[in-house]
């Protein structure tokens, strides 16, 4: 590896880690996980909307929600253990058995996709963010939003833990190697070029090499197929749309928004837009500022459904953030919003992801 893919691994790392910290301490999607609401109604296929012949002078906003949120397992594979993998961080893991199962991340993406791995049956407990239907009855082991709880993990008496940096505190992960627990670190990086990699992380750790590679080539050409259709209803070059991923809790008085390495620039991309915090120079994510945000000039901005809710909606977004009634996204209210637990989730429901964001801003009626 070039000493320059290292240095942007080495930042991307650390803005993962920033954005994960920001995630965990204004507290995530706290409450909105386990389908304790019911299901939601499903959205439409991008084969079978009506886009917008003007997508930048659309007006209003959008929920974005999935066609088809249900999870689409593999063939149960059979495990080959022991096995020893390197984790993430270096760390040397050998796993013996993987009938007790706890798969946990701030995205929600690590339990996804031990179910899309046919091994759900083998978990025994889920994180906050972990909010698709099949996980609803397992209990929590993280508390007032992101935080793990070493008795609840315990009481668990799971066989092996996947995790990331981005829960903590991480001395409970630490405490649970001490107590004997195989305890696998994949990374904590999200992005859309970087669900492959993930799928496969968590599928050596499971002793199912071969089902990873499966699921990752399976989810990559789910993938290609939806950003190829979006290409096609979204503007050429010059008339694209100018996206910024905004992160709100109004309770908490945090307002982020997030630039390169951070995921959202990728996803941005895919969804055929112009990232305009990494057009400012932005890495990760910062605090918004009204002249970072007047200088982005958004034409739109994702946010996440609690956090839109945590300031009363597009009026009490505009009214926390007077300068982006300012932006071209303010003046036509142009704000499209998703489920806490499936925005960032990257993993193998990605497609599904960019699929109901790109309903949702270039055939909102039909979202």
């Amino acid at each position: 590896m070039s000493v320059r893919s290292r240095a942007r691994r080495l930042r991307a790392g650390l803005a993962a880690a920033v954005t994960a910290a920001v995630l965990v301490l204004a507290g995530c999607a706290a409450g909105s996980a386990g389908g304790s609401e019911g299901p939601a109604p499903a959205g439409a296929r991008l084969a079978d909307v009506d886009p917008l012949a003007d997508p930048l002078g659309h007006e209003g906003p959008s929920t974005a929600t999935l066609a088809d949120p249900d999870i689409d397992p593999l063939a149960t594979p059979e495990p080959q253990l022991p096995v020893t993998v390197t984790d993430a961080q270096g760390t040397t893991v050998t796993v013996h058995d993987v009938s007790r199962i706890l798969a946990l991340d701030v995205y929600g993406s690590t339990a996804r996709t031990v179910f899309e791995l046919g091994l759900g049956e083998n978990v025994v407990g889920r994180d906050t963010s972990s909010g698709f239907p099949e996980i609803a009855d397992r209990p929590l082991v993280t508390a007032n939003g992101h935080q793990l709880t070493g008795e609840a993990i315990l009481e668990l008496a799971p066989t092996l833990i996947i995790t990331d940096t981005s829960l903590g505190p991480w001395d409970v992960v630490l405490q649970m190697r001490d107590a004997g627990i195989p305890v696998v670190v994949v990374d904590s990086h999200r992005s859309i070029e970087g669900v492959p990699s993930l799928i496969q992380q968590v599928a050596d750790a499971l002793g199912v090499p071969d089902a990873g590679r499966e699921l990752a080539e399976r989810t990559q050409s789910q993938i290609d197929d939806v950003v190829a259709q979006i290409a096609q209803i979204a503007p050429a070059d010059g008339e694209r749309l100018r996206m910024a991923f905004l992160y709100v809790r109004g309770q908490a008085g945090v307002y982020y928004m997030f630039g390169s390495d951070s995921g959202t620039d990728s996803m941005i991309e895919a969804l055929g837009g112009i990232d305009v915090a990494s057009e400012i120079g932005w890495d990760g994510m910062r605090p918004i500022t009204d002249e970072g945000l007047v200088a982005a000039a958004p034409d739109l901005v994702l946010v996440m459904s609690k956090g839109l809710e945590s300031v009363d909606g597009v009026d009490g977004l505009l009214e926390h953030l007077p300068a982006l009634a300012q932006t071209p996204a303010g003046e036509r209210r142009r704000v499209v919003d998703m489920d806490d637990t499936q925005i960032l989730s990257f993993g193998p429901a990605t497609a599904e992801v960019l699929e109901a964001l790109a309903v949702a801003i270039y055939a909102p009626a039909d979202a």
